[in-house]
């Protein structure tokens, strides 16, 4: 292997970002693998499509209405506490989980009040993650930290479910065990990482400090429109909630199908994100993000028009290659356009645009599931995807004709001058 080609790896070389890589990829598989627990067991006890969707609600009410103060919470405190007392109540929820399965679950309201709990530590926890990255790598290393950090999530979206999935045909007990039991190994992991100084702002805790992400975003039109399209376009496109129904009554497929399916698209989006950390996107920045987002909707108009096993995998592995690479460049948007001091307050908003696409997005796919049928539905919300980036692409054109990273502008303007500094010396 070349220089070149370890120039994605070479971020390793920092000790914390590997601690820190380490917990998210275990703590990633252990949700992912409690998701497809909770999704099958949820609706062989009711047969009810619309209370997949109560999944994603129950998850992000709490989610939303903590967000913002967790985002001021990211710019006070270590980041890296907050995330790991998140992993501790994280783990907490997953031993009840076990709990109730133990005593014979048969009703649905308690795993209701646990995803509650686990949306309210995710909500601390989101920003912390997104903010926390930029004090682990040197700037010059960030780009390659975000490829290799999603990639290595997806990597564990893509263990998480089929693992859940094949554990589950042992039951229940097994999965929620060893989701518990990886949460435990990701908090010891985390308590390794030792992040830079973070700036820090002293003024006190105040609606106005907690509002000043919201005001720094709709100040900024290429940041507002990267996070929105994300939001409208996942949140009409989240067929991935469905995908308990689909995989039973389309595809007649069981809870190992079922991991299968949910394992797709976290493939196309890991090869994405490994491509994406040796070859960067660097140029025609605004047509790729849009361009991510029609494949994600046209992908899931193939989906909810196949019966076909093979073709509906082929479907979701484009979904998660479309995704990715608009979740690339808006998170490397967003950081580096956000002064350190507010990072954690932006990265809330940023997160409440991604909590709203994802849970939200699976209440809506479930309510209109129970509207207009399974497959209308996800037919439906490919077609408003699409939609969705028409619209963005004209009211946002200083988004989608962009042609490089503002950041990467200013580097190159930077090193100009700097290059013309001798000359001008010379002259004088």
């Amino acid at each position: 292997m070349s220089s070149n080609q370890l120039t994605g790896l070479g971020v390793l070389r920092h000790r914390s970002f590997s601690f820190y890589l380490a917990s998210r990829l275990l703590s990633a598989i252990a949700v992912q693998m409690q998701s497809v627990a909770i999704g099958w067991q949820v609706y062989a006890l009711t047969g009810d499509v619309f209370d997949l969707g109560l999944i994603g609600l129950a998850q992000f009410a709490p989610f939303f209405a903590l967000i913002l103060v967790a985002g001021q919470a990211a710019d006070r405190f270590d980041r890296r506490r907050i995330i790991t007392v998140g992993l501790g109540v994280e783990l907490f929820c997953s031993a009840l989980l076990l709990a109730f399965t133990l005593s014979g679950l048969k009703v649905v309201w308690p795993v209701f009040a646990v995803l509650v709990l686990f949306g309210s530590a995710r909500a601390f926890m989101m920003p912390a993650q997104q903010a926390i990255l930029m004090n682990l790598v040197p700037a010059d290393s960030f780009g390659k930290a975000v490829a290799l950090s999603s990639s290595s999530f997806h990597v564990a979206v893509i263990v998480g479910p089929t693992l859940g999935g094949l554990l589950y045909l042992a039951g229940s007990t097994i999965v929620y065990t060893i989701v518990a039991a990886l949460l435990l190994v990701s908090l010891l992991l985390m308590g390794f990482a030792q992040a830079t100084q973070q700036a820090r702002r002293s003024e006190p805790a105040s609606l106005d400090a907690v509002l000043e992400g919201l005001r720094f975003v709709g100040s900024r039109p290429a940041v507002l429109g990267a996070i929105s399209l994300d939001l409208f376009a996942v949140l009409f496109g989240g067929a991935v909630a469905l995908l308990p129904a689909y995989a039973r009554d389309v595809l007649h497929a069981g809870p190992t199908g079922l991991g299968m399916l949910r394992t797709a698209p976290a493939v196309g989006a890991a090869l994405t994100a490994g491509v994406l950390a040796f070859r960067p996107i660097t140029r025609h920045v605004g047509r790729w993000m849009f361009g991510g987002v029609a494949v994600f909707g046209l992908a899931t108009i193939g989906l909810g028009q196949t019966q076909s096993f093979p073709l509906a995998l082929v479907a979701l592995f484009l979904v998660g290659a479309g995704d990715m690479v608009s979740v690339y460049i808006r998170h490397i948007l967003v950081q580096f356009e956000t002064p350190d001091a507010i990072r954690g307050r932006v990265s809330a908003v940023n997160a409440v645009f991604i909590g709203a696409s994802n849970e939200l997005g699976e209440f809506e796919s479930g309510l209109t599931a129970g509207w207009f049928g399974l497959l209308p539905a996800i037919l439906l919300g490919g077609s408003a995807t699409l939609v969705v980036a028409a619209l963005w692409a004209l009211g946002f054109p200083v988004l989608s004709r962009m042609d490089s990273f503002p950041h990467a502008k200013r580097d190159v303007e930077e090193s100009e001058g700097r290059a013309g500094e001798p000359e001008a010396a010379a002259a004088a």
